[in-house]
């Protein structure tokens, strides 16, 4: 019997390359085994990118209130349907508009998605076809607004939060894109953003800045101007939600070798992983040093800031300088977390410490650390990105405040968004206790 279905996976692997020697019979710049190896993993990237969906989902609703778990998660299963669906109506080709663009501010390739000459061979891309090139990156534009949705969670309007999702994604989010993946005027001048530290990171976190100060903090959160702390229902699910985003990061940064090339996907596994763990580490000693007890939440979102702090540079610095980068990351989440709740920024998640703040640490940290890149092409990156993406969003908040209303009322605040905008509960039959 495992003789026989060994056999038949070969006749099966043989089939394949057949079908893909043939597709890549004209002027193939790679042969058949390698184009197709490149395939596969690019499209077992693309399905570790999407699982990072369901963790964006279970760790916000771990870090939330139970009375809200329906929106929390109503919302993160609608982000990934708008980001694929924007992207393929004009993302794409707003993010790759074409070598008529190269070194522009702007450019677009018209509506919709099409198959080119050479489509489905490696004509088309050395590495994979154009259909898995557009699936990988529809998968980056999503996550950019699962950002946002955690830091304006449990008092934003659904139907607002669903419109702003749609026209930043479908507009901001490939714009600044363009600028350095779609061959614009940062790549023109060597900024290196490998996987998205600023731009899906700081891209979400700068819309995330704006919706947290126009939306003001929830009810409760802020006694006689001191913080209270208002304590996620589940940290069970807080950590899966942590473990499933990490497992997804290695398509998020292995798929961003753009290749099945065993060198630099390994070397980048590598330095993501160990960039994660000393997030841990330095979230953990700094949470125990300054608030005299380990905190679990702060050690997760410590892991999630050594992921965003790598994601720059992970294919150009050192085995050491990863493990410091993760390090620092991890200290600046929770000094960033307290010094936002200091500010009256309420984010229930610590979206703004983890993604804003530690996408502008990674970035400029490949400044500092490979010697490819300028430290002030990096800060011009950084600085670019936030003023468009802020001013952006703001004004994008800022008019849905005013057309449709950016925050639900006091009264539905106090019962739940669940009831309020779904008329269902997470947890029907069984009693919530909550003193809010």
């Amino acid at each position: 019997m495992r003789m026989r279905k060994r056999t038949g996976w070969m006749v099966l692997m043989s089939l394949l390359c057949m079908a893909t020697a043939a597709f890549a019979e004209e002027a193939a710049p790679v042969d058949a085994a390698t184009f197709m190896a490149n395939n596969i993993w690019m499209m077992v990237a693309t399905f570790l990118v999407f699982v990072m969906h369901l963790g964006f989902a279970t760790l916000e609703a771990g870090l939330t209130r139970a009375k809200n778990t329906v929106n929390i998660l109503f919302k993160n299963t609608m982000i990934p349907a708008i980001g694929v669906l924007t992207f393929a109506l004009l993302g794409f080709n707003l993010m790759y508009p074409g070598e008529a663009f190269a070194g522009r501010w702007f450019g677009f390739s018209g509506f919709g998605i099409s198959l080119p000459e050479g489509g489905v061979t490696s004509a088309y891309n050395a590495g994979y076809t154009y259909w898995t090139d557009f699936l990988f990156q529809a998968m980056f534009a999503a996550t950019a607004a699962t950002i946002v949705s955690g830091a304006v969670a449990e008092r934003i309007k659904l139907h607002s939060f669903l419109l702003f999702s749609v026209i930043y994604v479908a507009l901001a989010y490939p714009i600044v894109g363009m600028w350095h993946w779609g061959g614009g005027w940062l790549a023109a001048r060597n900024f290196h953003d490998f996987a998205g530290s600023t731009m899906v990171h700081s891209v979400g976190g700068w819309a995330a800045l704006a919706g947290v100060l126009l939306l003001g903090p929830r009810i409760g959160k802020y006694v006689n101007g001191k913080p209270k702390p208002i304590m996620g229902h589940s940290m069970p699910l807080a950590v899966i939600g942590v473990f499933l985003l990490w497992l997804g990061w290695f398509g998020f940064n292995g798929g961003s070798v753009l290749s099945g090339d065993p060198g630099p996907v390994s070397y980048v596994l590598v330095t993501t992983t160990l960039a994660a763990a000393a997030g841990i580490m330095g979230a953990m000693g700094t949470s125990w040093i300054i608030q005299k007890k380990p905190d679990l939440s702060m050690v997760l979102n410590g892991c999630l800031a050594g992921l965003v702090g790598i994601t720059a540079g992970a294919d150009v610095v050192g085995i050491g300088a990863s493990i410091f980068i993760g390090a620092v990351a991890g200290v600046l989440v929770v000094l960033a977390v307290l010094g936002f709740d200091r500010a009256r920024m309420d984010d229930p998640v610590g979206a703004l410490s983890v993604h804003l703040v530690n996408g502008i640490w990674g970035t400029l940290a490949v400044g500092l650390f490979s010697a490819e890149h300028s430290f002030m092409v990096q800060l011009t990156g950084v600085l670019a990105a936030g003023v468009f993406c802020f001013v952006f969003a703001f004004a994008l908040f800022l008019g849905i405040k005013h057309i449709l209303g950016l925050r639900v009322s006091e009264e539905e605040e106090l019962k739940g968004l669940d009831i309020g905008e779904h008329g269902m509960e997470a947890y029907g039959g069984f009693q919530i206790f909550t003193t809010q």
